[in-house]
């Protein structure tokens, strides 16, 4: 080859080379389109209804888990399925015990970023027990009723004054009379890996939160080194301030890097 073509070659492969490192760089930096959903103890998938709208208006595909509430293993499995329905990768969203969920279930390898919404974040060996009785009990704690089956429901009082006291009343009627029970025993079930600790996190510290203690959310936000937005609400504060809490789930989305 002679010297000149040496060049013009060696050139070429310079500009291949540049443009499929920036090719890769682009693709990794596209963000996701789709967005799994969460919810919590007394909760179901409904709990997200002013949020999905929000989402689904700037492009996103959004799924919303139903959680059986009845173990660990049973809501991450839902969650799993919901997760291996999706095509391509998924950013997890998880509220309240959703964030025990997600921290399991977000191993999974079409699991890009995770969001926290006022949710308990274990560390690998810690139940969701044994992570929040490392912060002050919180009001709503008092309003915890168990049944003969081994399942804890909220009180009407702790409905209306720890869980959404600043939600409309016809909303908190609604939550009270919709609440799904929690199995007691899946509290105590411990986490086996932490997502957290390999996939990047956002985190929405609801500042007027009386069911997880707003400081042990600030700690968990820091722990997790996760980007952190704080609100003024109560512990569903989808539901307080769905406007905000999109407006970071979308942030997210746009955000979170992919394989």
């Amino acid at each position: 080859m002679g010297t000149l073509k040496r060049v013009v070659f060696g050139v070429l492969i310079t500009l291949l080379m540049a443009a499929t490192e920036e090719s890769m760089a682009q693709s990794a930096t596209t963000g996701v389109k789709n967005v799994v959903l969460v919810h919590g103890t007394w909760a179901d998938g409904s709990s997200w209804s002013k949020v999905i709208p929000l989402l689904e208006a700037k492009g996103l595909h959004v799924v919303a888990v139903q959680n059986p509430l009845t173990s660990l293993g049973e809501d991450v499995a839902a969650t799993k399925r919901a997760i291996e329905l999706q095509e391509g990768p998924v950013l997890l969203v998880g509220h309240s015990w959703g964030g025990v969920v997600i921290t399991e279930a977000g191993n999974h390898d079409q699991v890009a970023g995770l969001v926290y919404v006022a949710a308990a974040a274990p560390d690998e060996g810690q139940s969701f027990l044994e992570l929040v009785q490392t912060a002050p009990a919180t009001p709503g704690n008092d309003e915890i009723r168990p049944d003969k089956y081994g399942f804890v429901s909220m009180s009407p009082k702790g409905i209306f004054e720890d869980f959404a006291q600043d939600l409309p009343e016809s909303e908190r009627k609604l939550i009270l009379a919709t609440q799904g029970p929690q199995a007691f025993a899946a509290l105590k079930e411990k986490i086996s890996k932490a997502a957290w600790k390999t996939k990047p996190s956002w985190y929405i510290v609801a500042a007027n939160d009386r069911m997880i203690n707003p400081d042990l959310e600030r700690t968990l936000a820091k722990k997790l080194k996760a980007t952190t937005v704080e609100v003024s609400t109560s512990h569903v504060a989808m539901l307080a301030q769905p406007e905000k809490i999109a407006s970071v789930i979308i942030e997210a989305a746009s955000k979170v890097k992919t394989k």
